[in-house]
Protein backbone atom coordinates (compact mmCIF):
# COMPACT_ATOMS: atom_id res chain seq x y z
CA UNK A 1 0.00 0.00 0.00
CA UNK A 2 1.36 3.41 -0.88
CA UNK A 3 2.01 5.80 1.94
CA UNK A 4 2.63 9.49 2.35
CA UNK A 5 5.80 10.88 0.70
CA UNK A 6 8.65 11.77 3.00
CA UNK A 7 9.82 15.37 2.79
CA UNK A 8 13.48 15.54 1.80
CA UNK A 9 13.58 11.88 0.75
CA UNK A 10 15.95 10.77 -2.00
CA UNK A 11 13.08 9.82 -4.25
CA UNK A 12 10.00 11.90 -4.97
CA UNK A 13 7.89 8.80 -5.47
CA UNK A 14 5.38 7.83 -2.86
CA UNK A 15 6.64 5.02 -0.70
CA UNK A 16 5.33 2.97 2.19
CA UNK A 17 5.71 4.60 5.51
CA UNK A 18 7.06 2.81 8.53
CA UNK A 19 4.80 3.12 11.56
CA UNK A 20 6.44 3.64 14.93
CA UNK A 21 5.04 1.74 17.90
CA UNK A 22 1.90 0.77 16.05
CA UNK A 23 -0.50 -1.76 17.47
CA UNK A 24 -1.08 -4.87 15.41
CA UNK A 25 -3.17 -7.98 15.28
CA UNK A 26 -2.62 -11.31 16.93
CA UNK A 27 -1.55 -14.73 15.82
CA UNK A 28 -0.48 -16.66 18.84
CA UNK A 29 0.37 -20.25 19.59
CA UNK A 30 0.23 -21.75 22.99
CA UNK A 31 2.94 -23.37 25.05
CA UNK A 32 3.22 -24.46 28.60
CA UNK A 33 5.72 -24.96 31.28
CA UNK A 34 5.95 -24.75 34.98
CA UNK A 35 8.27 -25.29 37.86
CA UNK A 36 7.88 -27.76 40.61
CA UNK A 37 9.02 -26.81 44.04
CA UNK A 38 7.88 -26.48 47.60
CA UNK A 39 9.13 -26.09 51.08
CA UNK A 40 9.64 -23.09 53.25
CA UNK A 41 11.35 -21.69 56.27
CA UNK A 42 10.55 -18.59 58.19
CA UNK A 43 11.83 -16.43 61.00
CA UNK A 44 10.10 -14.28 63.50
CA UNK A 45 10.91 -10.94 64.74
CA UNK A 46 -9.79 -0.16 14.36
CA UNK A 47 -11.71 2.52 12.69
CA UNK A 48 -9.62 5.35 11.29
CA UNK A 49 -10.32 8.15 8.81
CA UNK A 50 -12.74 7.44 6.02
CA UNK A 51 -11.49 10.27 3.88
CA UNK A 52 -13.76 12.58 4.15
CA UNK A 53 -10.11 4.88 11.65
CA UNK A 54 4.07 -28.64 52.22
CA UNK A 55 5.32 -29.38 55.59
CA UNK A 56 5.48 -26.72 58.25
CA UNK A 57 8.95 -25.19 58.69
CA UNK A 58 10.72 -24.71 61.97
CA UNK A 59 10.66 -21.24 63.39
CA UNK A 60 13.95 -19.45 63.83
CA UNK A 61 15.27 -16.01 63.11
CA UNK A 62 17.73 -15.87 60.24
CA UNK A 63 20.84 -13.81 60.74
CA UNK A 64 21.26 -11.33 57.95
CA UNK A 65 24.59 -11.36 56.16
CA UNK A 66 26.67 -8.24 56.07
CA UNK A 67 26.61 -6.35 52.81
CA UNK A 68 29.42 -7.31 50.48
CA UNK A 69 31.92 -4.69 49.49
CA UNK A 70 33.17 -4.06 45.98
CA UNK A 71 31.47 -3.38 42.72
CA UNK A 72 28.07 -5.00 42.22
CA UNK A 73 26.89 -6.26 38.86
CA UNK A 74 23.83 -4.15 38.39
CA UNK A 75 22.01 -6.74 36.32
CA UNK A 76 21.61 -8.94 39.41
CA UNK A 77 18.60 -7.16 40.81
CA UNK A 78 16.55 -7.50 37.64
CA UNK A 79 14.96 -10.76 38.73
CA UNK A 80 13.24 -9.11 41.67
CA UNK A 81 11.77 -6.46 39.46
CA UNK A 82 10.71 -9.07 36.98
CA UNK A 83 8.57 -10.78 39.56
CA UNK A 84 11.14 -13.48 40.38
CA UNK A 85 11.91 -14.52 36.83
CA UNK A 86 14.84 -12.79 35.18
CA UNK A 87 17.85 -12.50 37.43
CA UNK A 88 18.61 -16.23 37.40
CA UNK A 89 18.98 -16.06 33.68
CA UNK A 90 21.30 -13.11 33.78
CA UNK A 91 23.69 -14.52 36.38
CA UNK A 92 23.52 -18.18 35.45
CA UNK A 93 23.58 -17.99 31.68
CA UNK A 94 27.34 -17.97 31.61
CA UNK A 95 27.59 -21.09 33.78
CA UNK A 96 25.28 -23.81 32.49
CA UNK A 97 23.91 -22.58 29.18
CA UNK A 98 22.45 -25.83 27.87
CA UNK A 99 20.84 -26.79 31.15
CA UNK A 100 19.24 -23.42 31.65
CA UNK A 101 18.20 -22.95 28.05
CA UNK A 102 16.27 -26.23 28.19
CA UNK A 103 14.33 -25.05 31.21
CA UNK A 104 12.53 -22.20 29.44
CA UNK A 105 8.96 -22.58 28.18
CA UNK A 106 7.46 -20.28 25.59
CA UNK A 107 4.16 -19.26 24.02
CA UNK A 108 3.67 -17.88 20.52
CA UNK A 109 1.41 -14.88 21.01
CA UNK A 110 1.96 -13.56 17.52
CA UNK A 111 1.82 -9.82 17.06
CA UNK A 112 0.56 -9.29 20.58
CA UNK A 113 4.27 -9.18 21.40
CA UNK A 114 5.06 -5.81 19.89
CA UNK A 115 8.78 -6.60 19.95
CA UNK A 116 11.54 -4.52 18.46
CA UNK A 117 15.13 -4.04 19.53
CA UNK A 118 16.09 -4.78 23.11
CA UNK A 119 18.81 -2.13 22.90
CA UNK A 120 16.93 0.81 21.42
CA UNK A 121 13.90 2.64 22.73
CA UNK A 122 11.78 2.09 25.84
CA UNK A 123 10.93 -1.50 26.80
CA UNK A 124 7.55 -2.57 28.17
CA UNK A 125 7.41 -6.06 29.66
CA UNK A 126 4.26 -7.59 31.12
CA UNK A 127 4.90 -9.78 34.16
CA UNK A 128 2.01 -12.19 34.80
CA UNK A 129 1.68 -14.23 37.97
CA UNK A 130 -1.03 -16.86 37.60
CA UNK A 131 -3.08 -18.49 40.37
CA UNK A 132 -2.97 -22.01 38.93
CA UNK A 133 -2.81 -24.47 41.82
CA UNK A 134 -0.63 -27.24 40.35
CA UNK A 135 2.31 -28.23 42.53
CA UNK A 136 2.71 -29.64 46.01
CA UNK A 137 1.16 -27.58 48.76
CA UNK A 138 -0.74 -25.21 46.49
CA UNK A 139 -4.21 -26.67 47.00
CA UNK A 140 -5.23 -23.98 49.47
CA UNK A 141 -4.42 -21.13 47.11
CA UNK A 142 -5.92 -19.67 44.00
CA UNK A 143 -8.45 -20.88 41.52
CA UNK A 144 -9.95 -24.27 42.37
CA UNK A 145 -11.58 -24.90 39.00
CA UNK A 146 -9.67 -23.16 36.22
CA UNK A 147 -6.79 -25.46 35.27
CA UNK A 148 -4.87 -22.67 33.54
CA UNK A 149 -5.22 -20.04 36.25
CA UNK A 150 -6.04 -16.35 35.97
CA UNK A 151 -3.93 -13.21 35.67
CA UNK A 152 -3.68 -12.93 39.44
CA UNK A 153 -0.67 -10.65 39.94
CA UNK A 154 0.28 -8.45 37.01
CA UNK A 155 2.97 -5.81 36.61
CA UNK A 156 3.70 -3.68 33.60
CA UNK A 157 7.43 -3.04 33.77
CA UNK A 158 8.42 0.07 31.82
CA UNK A 159 12.13 0.63 31.21
CA UNK A 160 13.14 4.09 30.02
CA UNK A 161 14.82 4.59 26.68
CA UNK A 162 18.02 5.87 28.30
CA UNK A 163 17.97 2.98 30.84
CA UNK A 164 18.27 5.37 33.80
CA UNK A 165 14.95 4.44 35.42
CA UNK A 166 12.04 2.02 35.42
CA UNK A 167 8.47 1.86 36.65
CA UNK A 168 6.67 -1.28 37.80
CA UNK A 169 2.96 -0.60 37.45
CA UNK A 170 0.65 -3.05 39.25
CA UNK A 171 -2.68 -3.78 37.61
CA UNK A 172 -5.40 -4.85 40.09
CA UNK A 173 -6.95 -8.19 39.24
CA UNK A 174 -10.39 -6.84 40.25
CA UNK A 175 -10.19 -3.91 37.83
CA UNK A 176 -13.27 -3.72 35.65
CA UNK A 177 -12.25 -3.27 32.01
CA UNK A 178 -12.89 -4.41 28.45
CA UNK A 179 -11.03 -7.47 27.17
CA UNK A 180 -10.53 -7.28 23.38
CA UNK A 181 -10.94 -10.10 20.88
CA UNK A 182 -7.80 -12.22 20.74
CA UNK A 183 -6.40 -14.43 17.98
CA UNK A 184 -4.69 -17.47 19.50
CA UNK A 185 -2.83 -20.50 18.17
CA UNK A 186 -4.39 -23.84 19.11
CA UNK A 187 -2.47 -27.07 19.95
CA UNK A 188 -3.23 -28.46 16.47
CA UNK A 189 -1.72 -25.38 14.84
CA UNK A 190 -4.98 -23.74 13.84
CA UNK A 191 -5.96 -20.18 14.69
CA UNK A 192 -8.89 -19.36 16.90
CA UNK A 193 -10.31 -15.99 17.80
CA UNK A 194 -11.32 -15.80 21.45
CA UNK A 195 -14.17 -13.30 21.72
CA UNK A 196 -13.59 -10.31 23.92
CA UNK A 197 -15.74 -9.37 26.86
CA UNK A 198 -17.00 -5.97 27.90
CA UNK A 199 -16.70 -4.58 31.41
CA UNK A 200 -15.34 -7.63 33.22
CA UNK A 201 -12.60 -8.30 35.74
CA UNK A 202 -9.07 -7.89 34.45
CA UNK A 203 -7.93 -11.29 35.75
CA UNK A 204 -10.18 -12.95 33.16
CA UNK A 205 -7.85 -11.70 30.43
CA UNK A 206 -5.86 -14.92 30.91
CA UNK A 207 -7.06 -18.50 31.29
CA UNK A 208 -10.77 -17.89 30.79
CA UNK A 209 -12.29 -19.17 27.52
CA UNK A 210 -8.86 -20.20 26.26
CA UNK A 211 -7.23 -16.79 26.50
CA UNK A 212 -3.43 -16.91 26.38
CA UNK A 213 -0.86 -14.34 27.63
CA UNK A 214 -1.27 -12.45 24.38
CA UNK A 215 -4.82 -11.63 25.38
CA UNK A 216 -3.56 -10.12 28.63
CA UNK A 217 -0.96 -8.15 26.69
CA UNK A 218 -3.64 -6.71 24.42
CA UNK A 219 -5.83 -5.85 27.39
CA UNK A 220 -3.03 -3.98 29.16
CA UNK A 221 -2.11 -2.15 25.99
CA UNK A 222 -5.73 -1.05 25.60
CA UNK A 223 -5.84 0.17 29.21
CA UNK A 224 -2.55 2.07 29.21
CA UNK A 225 -2.07 3.09 25.59
CA UNK A 226 1.42 1.53 25.67
CA UNK A 227 2.77 -1.10 23.27
CA UNK A 228 3.68 -4.32 25.13
CA UNK A 229 6.92 -5.73 23.77
CA UNK A 230 7.28 -8.98 25.73
CA UNK A 231 5.72 -11.01 28.53
CA UNK A 232 7.04 -13.24 31.30
CA UNK A 233 4.80 -15.54 33.30
CA UNK A 234 5.19 -17.69 36.41
CA UNK A 235 2.91 -19.50 38.86
CA UNK A 236 2.81 -20.09 42.63
CA UNK A 237 5.77 -22.48 42.55
CA UNK A 238 8.04 -19.71 41.29
CA UNK A 239 7.64 -17.79 44.53
CA UNK A 240 8.55 -20.84 46.58
CA UNK A 241 11.51 -22.05 44.54
CA UNK A 242 13.08 -18.64 43.92
CA UNK A 243 12.84 -17.38 47.48
CA UNK A 244 14.37 -20.64 48.67
CA UNK A 245 17.15 -20.33 46.11
CA UNK A 246 18.27 -16.94 47.46
CA UNK A 247 17.93 -17.94 51.10
CA UNK A 248 14.80 -15.99 51.93
CA UNK A 249 13.41 -12.48 51.51
CA UNK A 250 13.43 -9.91 54.33
CA UNK A 251 10.09 -8.29 55.12
CA UNK A 252 8.83 -6.01 57.85
CA UNK A 253 5.39 -5.79 59.48
CA UNK A 254 4.16 -2.88 61.54
CA UNK A 255 1.51 -5.14 63.08
CA UNK A 256 1.08 -8.93 63.32
CA UNK A 257 -0.69 -11.02 60.70
CA UNK A 258 -2.51 -14.18 61.74
CA UNK A 259 -4.73 -15.79 59.13
CA UNK A 260 -5.98 -19.20 60.27
CA UNK A 261 -8.66 -19.54 57.63
CA UNK A 262 -6.99 -18.80 54.30
CA UNK A 263 -3.25 -18.33 53.81
CA UNK A 264 -2.37 -19.76 57.27
CA UNK A 265 0.13 -16.95 57.62
CA UNK A 266 1.20 -16.32 61.23
CA UNK A 267 3.80 -13.57 61.64
CA UNK A 268 4.25 -11.21 64.61
CA UNK A 269 5.10 -7.56 64.08
CA UNK A 270 8.71 -6.82 63.22
CA UNK A 271 11.34 -8.12 60.81
CA UNK A 272 11.24 -11.57 59.21
CA UNK A 273 13.03 -13.60 56.58
CA UNK A 274 10.58 -15.73 54.66
CA UNK A 275 10.94 -18.32 51.91
CA UNK A 276 9.16 -21.21 50.30
CA UNK A 277 5.61 -21.87 51.47
CA UNK A 278 5.66 -18.96 53.86
CA UNK A 279 6.76 -16.55 51.13
CA UNK A 280 3.87 -17.69 48.97
CA UNK A 281 1.44 -17.19 51.85
CA UNK A 282 2.85 -13.68 52.33
CA UNK A 283 2.30 -12.54 48.74
CA UNK A 284 -1.10 -14.23 48.53
CA UNK A 285 -2.50 -12.97 51.83
CA UNK A 286 -4.89 -10.03 52.05
CA UNK A 287 -6.63 -10.85 55.34
CA UNK A 288 -5.72 -8.62 58.24
CA UNK A 289 -4.51 -5.90 55.86
CA UNK A 290 -6.32 -2.56 55.69
CA UNK A 291 -9.63 -3.22 53.97
CA UNK A 292 -8.55 -6.78 53.12
CA UNK A 293 -8.73 -5.92 49.45
CA UNK A 294 -6.60 -6.76 46.44
CA UNK A 295 -5.18 -3.24 46.62
CA UNK A 296 -3.85 -3.90 50.12
CA UNK A 297 -2.26 -7.12 48.93
CA UNK A 298 -0.62 -5.33 46.03
CA UNK A 299 1.20 -3.05 48.48
CA UNK A 300 2.53 -6.13 50.27
CA UNK A 301 3.64 -7.65 46.98
CA UNK A 302 5.45 -4.49 45.95
CA UNK A 303 7.29 -4.42 49.29
CA UNK A 304 8.19 -8.09 48.87
CA UNK A 305 9.55 -7.71 45.34
CA UNK A 306 11.55 -4.58 46.22
CA UNK A 307 13.10 -6.50 49.14
CA UNK A 308 13.87 -9.40 46.83
CA UNK A 309 15.74 -7.03 44.52
CA UNK A 310 17.83 -5.75 47.42
CA UNK A 311 18.55 -9.29 48.65
CA UNK A 312 19.83 -10.40 45.28
CA UNK A 313 21.97 -7.32 44.88
CA UNK A 314 23.49 -7.54 48.36
CA UNK A 315 23.83 -11.30 48.97
CA UNK A 316 23.42 -13.46 45.88
CA UNK A 317 26.45 -12.32 43.85
CA UNK A 318 28.96 -13.54 46.40
CA UNK A 319 27.68 -17.13 46.40
CA UNK A 320 28.25 -19.19 43.21
CA UNK A 321 25.99 -21.95 44.50
CA UNK A 322 23.20 -19.53 45.27
CA UNK A 323 23.63 -17.94 41.86
CA UNK A 324 23.33 -21.30 40.12
CA UNK A 325 20.36 -22.36 42.25
CA UNK A 326 18.64 -19.10 41.42
CA UNK A 327 19.39 -19.39 37.71
CA UNK A 328 18.02 -22.94 37.61
CA UNK A 329 14.91 -22.05 39.59
CA UNK A 330 14.25 -18.89 37.57
CA UNK A 331 14.45 -20.54 34.17
CA UNK A 332 12.23 -23.42 35.31
CA UNK A 333 9.70 -20.91 36.56
CA UNK A 334 9.74 -18.92 33.36
CA UNK A 335 7.30 -18.87 30.45
CA UNK A 336 7.92 -16.13 27.88
CA UNK A 337 6.95 -15.12 24.37
CA UNK A 338 8.92 -17.02 21.74
CA UNK A 339 10.91 -13.97 20.64
CA UNK A 340 12.91 -14.00 23.91
CA UNK A 341 12.71 -17.74 24.66
CA UNK A 342 16.44 -18.37 24.93
CA UNK A 343 19.41 -17.62 27.14
CA UNK A 344 21.03 -15.19 24.65
CA UNK A 345 17.86 -13.12 24.34
CA UNK A 346 17.13 -13.07 28.05
CA UNK A 347 20.74 -12.30 28.88
CA UNK A 348 20.68 -9.40 26.45
CA UNK A 349 17.51 -8.11 28.03
CA UNK A 350 18.95 -8.52 31.52
CA UNK A 351 22.03 -6.53 30.57
CA UNK A 352 19.85 -3.67 29.40
CA UNK A 353 17.84 -3.73 32.61
CA UNK A 354 21.01 -4.01 34.67
CA UNK A 355 21.98 -0.48 33.72
CA UNK A 356 19.29 0.94 36.01
CA UNK A 357 20.21 2.13 39.49
CA UNK A 358 18.15 0.53 42.24
CA UNK A 359 17.01 3.90 43.58
CA UNK A 360 15.45 4.75 40.25
CA UNK A 361 12.96 1.89 40.17
CA UNK A 362 9.46 2.96 41.16
CA UNK A 363 6.59 0.70 42.21
CA UNK A 364 3.09 2.03 41.82
CA UNK A 365 -0.45 0.86 41.07
CA UNK A 366 -2.81 1.94 38.32
CA UNK A 367 -4.86 4.70 40.00
CA UNK A 368 -8.37 3.36 40.61
CA UNK A 369 -11.58 4.24 42.42
CA UNK A 370 -14.37 2.06 43.79
CA UNK A 371 -16.78 0.83 41.15
CA UNK A 372 -19.66 3.35 41.28
CA UNK A 373 -22.06 0.73 39.88
CA UNK A 374 -21.74 -1.45 43.01
CA UNK A 375 -23.51 -1.03 46.33
CA UNK A 376 -21.19 -3.52 48.01
CA UNK A 377 -17.78 -2.49 46.78
CA UNK A 378 -15.98 -5.50 45.31
CA UNK A 379 -14.29 -4.19 42.17
CA UNK A 380 -12.59 -1.02 41.01
CA UNK A 381 -12.45 1.09 37.86
CA UNK A 382 -9.70 3.28 36.44
CA UNK A 383 -9.50 6.70 38.10
CA UNK A 384 -10.63 9.04 35.30
CA UNK A 385 -8.38 11.86 36.53
CA UNK A 386 -5.21 10.30 37.92
CA UNK A 387 -4.83 7.26 35.65
CA UNK A 388 -4.57 9.14 32.32
CA UNK A 389 -1.82 11.30 33.81
CA UNK A 390 0.16 8.21 34.85
CA UNK A 391 -0.33 6.57 31.47
CA UNK A 392 0.71 9.77 29.70
CA UNK A 393 3.92 9.96 31.75
CA UNK A 394 4.81 6.40 30.77
CA UNK A 395 3.86 6.96 27.14
CA UNK A 396 6.22 9.93 27.09
CA UNK A 397 8.95 8.01 28.95
CA UNK A 398 8.87 10.33 31.96
CA UNK A 399 10.72 9.15 35.05
CA UNK A 400 8.95 8.97 38.41
CA UNK A 401 12.31 9.34 40.18
CA UNK A 402 14.76 11.46 38.17
CA UNK A 403 12.21 14.18 37.65
CA UNK A 404 14.44 17.24 37.71
CA UNK A 405 16.99 15.85 35.28
CA UNK A 406 14.31 14.57 32.93
CA UNK A 407 12.31 17.77 33.11
CA UNK A 408 15.36 19.91 32.37
CA UNK A 409 16.40 17.70 29.46
CA UNK A 410 12.90 17.64 27.98
CA UNK A 411 12.54 21.41 28.19
CA UNK A 412 15.99 21.94 26.67
CA UNK A 413 15.26 19.58 23.80
CA UNK A 414 11.94 21.22 23.11
CA UNK A 415 13.42 24.71 23.23
CA UNK A 416 16.34 23.80 20.96
CA UNK A 417 14.14 22.15 18.40
CA UNK A 418 11.67 24.99 18.23
CA UNK A 419 14.27 27.77 18.24
CA UNK A 420 14.23 29.72 15.01
CA UNK A 421 12.00 31.53 12.57
CA UNK A 422 8.36 30.67 12.01
CA UNK A 423 6.52 30.68 8.72
CA UNK A 424 3.14 32.31 8.39
CA UNK A 425 0.22 29.94 8.79
CA UNK A 426 -0.75 30.59 5.18
CA UNK A 427 2.67 29.37 4.05
CA UNK A 428 2.48 26.02 5.87
CA UNK A 429 1.95 23.16 3.44
CA UNK A 430 1.04 19.83 5.08
CA UNK A 431 -0.63 16.53 4.24
CA UNK A 432 -2.63 15.03 7.11
CA UNK A 433 -2.92 11.26 7.62
CA UNK A 434 -4.91 9.44 10.28
CA UNK A 435 -2.92 6.73 12.09
CA UNK A 436 -5.11 6.84 15.17
CA UNK A 437 -8.17 4.88 16.26
CA UNK A 438 -10.33 8.00 16.05
CA UNK A 439 -12.65 7.97 13.02
CA UNK A 440 -12.49 11.15 10.96
CA UNK A 441 -9.50 12.55 12.84
CA UNK A 442 -7.69 13.72 9.72
CA UNK A 443 -10.71 15.55 8.30
CA UNK A 444 -11.54 17.27 11.57
CA UNK A 445 -7.93 18.32 12.01
CA UNK A 446 -7.90 19.66 8.47
CA UNK A 447 -11.05 21.68 9.08
CA UNK A 448 -9.57 23.10 12.29
CA UNK A 449 -6.29 24.02 10.63
CA UNK A 450 -7.95 25.72 7.68
CA UNK A 451 -10.88 27.46 9.34
CA UNK A 452 -9.43 28.41 12.70
CA UNK A 453 -5.69 28.61 12.07
CA UNK A 454 -5.43 29.71 8.47
CA UNK A 455 -3.37 26.75 7.27
CA UNK A 456 -4.98 26.70 3.85
CA UNK A 457 -2.35 24.59 2.09
CA UNK A 458 -3.37 21.49 3.99
CA UNK A 459 -4.81 18.28 2.57
CA UNK A 460 -6.62 15.28 4.05
CA UNK A 461 -4.84 12.13 2.87
CA UNK A 462 -7.20 9.81 4.75
CA UNK A 463 -5.82 6.74 6.58
CA UNK A 464 -2.13 6.12 7.14
CA UNK A 465 -0.87 2.67 6.01
CA UNK A 466 -0.71 1.57 9.66
CA UNK A 467 -1.78 2.83 13.03
CA UNK A 468 0.91 4.50 15.12
CA UNK A 469 1.17 5.25 18.82
CA UNK A 470 2.46 8.80 18.63
CA UNK A 471 1.79 11.68 16.28
CA UNK A 472 4.66 12.57 13.95
CA UNK A 473 5.47 15.51 11.67
CA UNK A 474 8.00 14.73 8.93
CA UNK A 475 9.66 17.71 7.28
CA UNK A 476 12.67 18.63 5.18
CA UNK A 477 15.46 20.93 6.39
CA UNK A 478 14.13 23.82 4.29
CA UNK A 479 10.68 23.34 5.85
CA UNK A 480 11.89 23.90 9.43
CA UNK A 481 10.10 27.25 9.72
CA UNK A 482 6.83 25.61 8.63
CA UNK A 483 7.38 22.73 11.07
CA UNK A 484 7.93 25.13 13.97
CA UNK A 485 4.76 27.00 13.13
CA UNK A 486 2.68 23.84 12.92
CA UNK A 487 4.25 22.56 16.16
CA UNK A 488 3.20 25.80 17.84
CA UNK A 489 -0.35 25.52 16.52
CA UNK A 490 -0.84 21.87 17.47
CA UNK A 491 1.26 21.68 20.62
CA UNK A 492 3.54 18.99 19.19
CA UNK A 493 6.26 17.61 21.49
CA UNK A 494 9.88 17.60 20.38
CA UNK A 495 9.90 13.87 19.70
CA UNK A 496 7.07 14.26 17.20
CA UNK A 497 9.19 16.29 14.78
CA UNK A 498 11.15 14.12 12.33
CA UNK A 499 13.64 16.07 10.24
CA UNK A 500 14.67 14.71 6.84
CA UNK A 501 18.10 14.89 5.22
CA UNK A 502 17.39 16.65 1.93
CA UNK A 503 15.48 19.79 1.03
CA UNK A 504 11.97 19.47 -0.34
CA UNK A 505 10.65 20.81 -3.61
CA UNK A 506 8.60 23.98 -3.66
CA UNK A 507 5.27 22.19 -3.84
CA UNK A 508 6.15 19.28 -1.57
CA UNK A 509 4.18 19.12 1.68
CA UNK A 510 5.21 18.08 5.13
CA UNK A 511 3.60 14.89 6.42
CA UNK A 512 1.54 15.00 9.62
CA UNK A 513 0.39 11.58 10.85
CA UNK A 514 -1.99 11.56 13.79
CA UNK A 515 -1.30 8.79 16.30
CA UNK A 516 -3.01 7.20 19.27
CA UNK A 517 -1.99 10.22 21.36
CA UNK A 518 -4.30 12.44 19.30
CA UNK A 519 -7.03 13.68 21.64
CA UNK A 520 -8.91 15.95 19.28
CA UNK A 521 -8.39 18.90 17.01
CA UNK A 522 -7.02 21.87 18.92
CA UNK A 523 -5.96 19.73 21.90
CA UNK A 524 -2.18 20.05 22.45
CA UNK A 525 -0.31 16.79 21.98
CA UNK A 526 2.74 17.98 23.90
CA UNK A 527 3.74 15.28 26.37
CA UNK A 528 4.41 15.98 30.03
CA UNK A 529 7.91 16.79 31.23
CA UNK A 530 7.23 15.69 34.78
CA UNK A 531 5.14 12.92 36.33
CA UNK A 532 1.78 13.60 37.93
CA UNK A 533 1.61 14.54 41.58
CA UNK A 534 -0.48 12.94 44.32
CA UNK A 535 0.13 9.41 43.04
CA UNK A 536 1.21 6.77 45.56
CA UNK A 537 4.58 5.25 44.72
CA UNK A 538 7.53 3.54 46.40
CA UNK A 539 11.18 3.42 45.30
CA UNK A 540 12.85 0.01 45.29
CA UNK A 541 15.73 1.08 47.54
CA UNK A 542 13.40 2.16 50.35
CA UNK A 543 12.82 -0.31 53.20
CA UNK A 544 9.19 -0.01 54.26
CA UNK A 545 7.32 -1.77 57.03
CA UNK A 546 3.99 -3.07 55.76
CA UNK A 547 0.88 -1.87 57.58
Amino acid sequence: MSGPPRPGARSRRQRSRRAANGSRGANGSRGSGGPRGSGGSRGSGGSRDSGGEGSAPQAGRRKRKAKKSGKKKALLWTGGVMGFVLVGVSVGAYLVYDRLNGNISSVDVGDAANGGSLKDGPINILIIGTDIRTGEGNEDYGDRENTTGHADTTFLFHVSEDRTNATALSIPRDLKTDIPDCLTKQPDGTDKVIPGKKYTKFNESFGVSGRDPGCTMRTVSAITGLPIHHFMMADFNAVKTLTTAIGGVDVCLSKPIKDDDYSKLDLPAGNHSIEGEEALAFVRNRHGLGNESDLDRIKMQQQFIASMIRKMKEDTLGSPKRMLDLADAATKALTVNKEIAGIPELTGLAKELGKINLKNITFMTVPVVDNPAETVKATVVVDPVKAPAVFSALQNDISFTEVKEKEKAAKSKQAALLKGARAQASEVRVDVYNGSDTPGAAQRTLNWLQVQKGVLKSTNKSNAPEKIAKTTLEYAPNQADQARKLADLMGLPAEALKKGTEDAGEMQAMVLTLGADFKGEGVPITGPVKPPENVDKVEADKKICAK
